[in-house]
Order: structure tokens, then C-alpha cells, then sequence
């Protein structure tokens, strides 16, 4: 399978469409309703759960289950306090970066509808009598335009509202693919597309596969946590992003040697089962498809610990995509990279056997 060939116009455009749409931790349900639409045509039903995860299942009743895994959710911002004049101060809802809010443009989500922000900074006129004071959540803030705490309430805003950026879609040098929340709907629209190719190529797996696009995965991978127990899966192969070392200020010797346009980053980690890892890495070698290896010492951070450490043991691996600029609005990442992740993914589920043993003592 030639991975030029792997998306289709209609694929990219699905892309566009779910990375636009906002889907903050703990409000994912627009962007699962895109991905579920999407994803109908190539599966056989559909699981969702107390808290928005969903997964579309191929051959149900399989007594032998596998899942493949992103997550769904950005991070965002909290409401965190109005002032008398108006202007609100936020907390975090997973790990947005402080430093680059100042001048970027916001979407309150309110019962109302959205309301348009913006995070405001002193000028630089302004800053340079003394030592400058850089950014930080204690001083920085969003403005309404408003004057007064009633005329922000009036709109809808209170305490608790959920703020995104509106930034949007885009391909740069026509490979790169560059959004907000890439990490990691850019997961959910991989795996959405091995079950489109499962469809295409008219592939009968000899298990079930569980496409689950897990919430929470920002504030401590909680989605995938829930949603494990209620799978109970044999095998887990989970995708995520990791960092382009090759990107300015990042040191090789600490976060590895990684670059995007390279390939698929397979983990080495506790977490991750050896076997599985292994007939991971053996399949892009029998396909060809280049990769690179990272070692991610105690813990993952993403979904496949939740996966790992549940159910007395799942057996788990990591296939990330290297990704610059991450929890930015310009995450960055190369096109060949989405499609052998892809395809990655494909021909690994291909080559596992039902009821296969991964024991560590085989």
C-alpha cells in the first residue's frame, strides 16, 4: 500500500472540519458527534460513556478485543474571576501555556452562544522603565471590551465558562498540517482512517477493534482510565504526539533525537509490552515504513499507561507523531508522518492473531 494514496480529499477535509471545532477537556461532545459521523460508515456500532468517550467497534461480539486510541480533547482555560471593570483572570484546564497567551484571541463558550475575547498585555512602550515582568497566570488577562462585571455577566460569562482560540487549520509548504489541537485530534483522525481502510480493502479481522477517542486525556488521561474498564481489552495500541527535538531551545540529550518528516516514533517505556513492541517495529520493517524509537523512562504521560496498568494488565504500545511547537496554536506536524502512522497502525493490526499470547514469560 502506497502511503501517497492514503488520504483522500474527503479525509482532509473531515481533518479540517474536526480540528476547527473546539473541543476542550470536559466538553468534547461537538468534536465526538464530527468524529462519530465520520467513522459510522467503517464500523459496526458504537460505545460511549458517562463522560463523552466514544468508540466504534468492528466485530462486536469477538470475544478477543484490541483497541487503537487518541484522544480527543484541547486544552483550554478556566473563568477563573471577574474583576469590577471587567476583565477576567483564568486557571488552566490542562496544560495551556501562559506565555503565549498575551495578544492571542478567545472564544468564551457560554449558554448564550460564543463570546469573543481577547488576552490583553501592556504595551511594550509601557515596559521599558524597569525590569520587564513576563507573563504569567497571575497577570494575565482576558478583555471583553467590557466595562464593568455586569456588562460580562450580562454576556453570558460567569465564573466556570471554558476559553479556546479560534485559530484555525492550515498547510504550510504543502506538507505541513498546522493547527491548534493536533495533540492530539490529529489521534482521532488517524485511527478514524485505518478503519476506512479496513473498510476499503475489504480486511476481516479476527477480533474485535475498539476505535476509541478517549476524553481527559490533558488532566491526567482520565477518559482512557475509564473506558478501559469498561473494554476490558486484551491489546492496546495507543498514538499520541511527541516532541520535534530538531525545533530551537530543545535539548537532544534530555528529550531525545526526533524530527518530524522521519517517521513514526515507537516508545520504549515500562508501560509498553515488549512483544507488542516488537511485532510493531518488525511490521515497519517487513513494510518499509521508516520510524524512529524513543525512550520515555518511568511513564508515557499519555493514554497508554491508563491502558497498560489496568484489567490485572494490558498489553500496550506507543506509536507517537513527532510534532513541533506543542500546546501552542501552531502545533506543527509533516504529512508523510500522519499517513505512516496510519499505515503503521494498519498493517500491525493485520499481523496480530486471535488470542494471541504477549505474556512477558512466552
Amino acid at each position: 500500500m502506497s502511503t501517497e494514496s492514503i488520504l483522500k480529499d474527503t479525509s482532509i477535509a473531515f481533518l479540517e472540519s474536526y480540528l476547527n471545532n473546539a473541543s476542550p477537556t470536559g466538553y468534547e461532545s461537538e468534536g465526538q458527534k464530527l468524529w462519530m459521523n465520520y467513522l459510522k460508515p467503517y464500523v459496526d456500532t458504537f460505545i460511549t460513556d458517562t463522560y463523552g468517550t466514544a468508540v466504534g467497534v468492528i466485530n462486536p461480539d469477538a470475544p478477543f478485543k484490541v483497541v487503537i486510541e487518541g484522544h480527543a480533547d484541547e486544552i483550554s482555560w478556566y473563568v477563573n474571576y471577574i474583576t469590577d471593570d471587567g476583565l477576567l483572570y483564568v486557571i488552566r484546564n490542562g496544560g495551556s501555556d501562559h506565555q503565549i497567551a498575551p495578544s492571542k484571541r478567545v472564544h468564551i463558550h457560554t449558554k448564550k452562544g460564543i463570546v469573543k475575547g481577547v488576552f490583553g498585555w501592556p504595551a511594550i512602550h509601557t515596559r521599558l522603565r524597569d525590569k520587564e515582568e513576563s507573563p504569567k497566570i497571575s497577570n494575565i488577562f482576558i478583555d471583553l471590551g467590557c466595562e464593568t462585571k455586569e456588562q460580562v455577566e450580562a454576556m453570558g460569562v460567569h465564573v466556570g465558562c471554558v476559553i479556546t482560540y479560534p485559530d484555525e487549520f492550515m498547510i504550510l509548504n504543502e506538507n505541513k498540517f498546522v493547527c491548534r489541537a493536533i495533540d492530539n485530534r490529529m489521534g482521532g483522525f488517524m485511527i478514524a482512517e485505518v478503519a476506512r481502510l479496513l473498510k476499503e480493502n475489504k480486511k476481516t479481522l479476527p477480533f474485535g477493534l475498539y476505535i476509541v477517542n478517549s476524553v481527559q486525556e490533558e488532566i491526567g488521561l482520565r477518559g482512557a482510565e475509564m473506558i478501559a474498564h469498561t473494554i476490558k481489552p486484551n491489546i492496546a495500541i495507543v498514538t499520541d504526539v511527541c516532541h520535534d527535538t530538531t525545533t530551537p531551545m530543545i535539548d537532544k540529550k534530555v528529550e531525545g533525537d526526533l524530527k518530524m518528516g522521519k517517521g513514526p516514533v515507537i516508545a520504549y517505556a515500562p508501560a509498553v509490552q515488549n512483544r507488542l513492541r516488537d511485532l510493531i517495529v518488525d511490521t515497519a520493517v517487513e513494510n518499509k515504513i521508516p520510524f524512529q524509537r524513543h525512550a520515555t523512562s518511568r511513564a508515557t504521560g499519555t493514554d497508554t499507561d491508563a491502558f497498560a496498568y489496568s484489567n490485572g494488565g494490558v498489553a500496550s504500545a506507543l506509536i507517537s507523531l513527532p510534532l513541533r511547537y506543542m500546546h501552542t496554536t501552531v502545533e506543527m506536524v509533516h504529512r508523510d508522518d500522519v499517513e505512516n502512522v496510519i499505515q503503521l497502525i494498519y498493517e500491525s493490526l493485520l499481523k496480530i492473531e486471535n488470542n494471541e499470547n504477549f505474556s512477558y514469560f512466552k
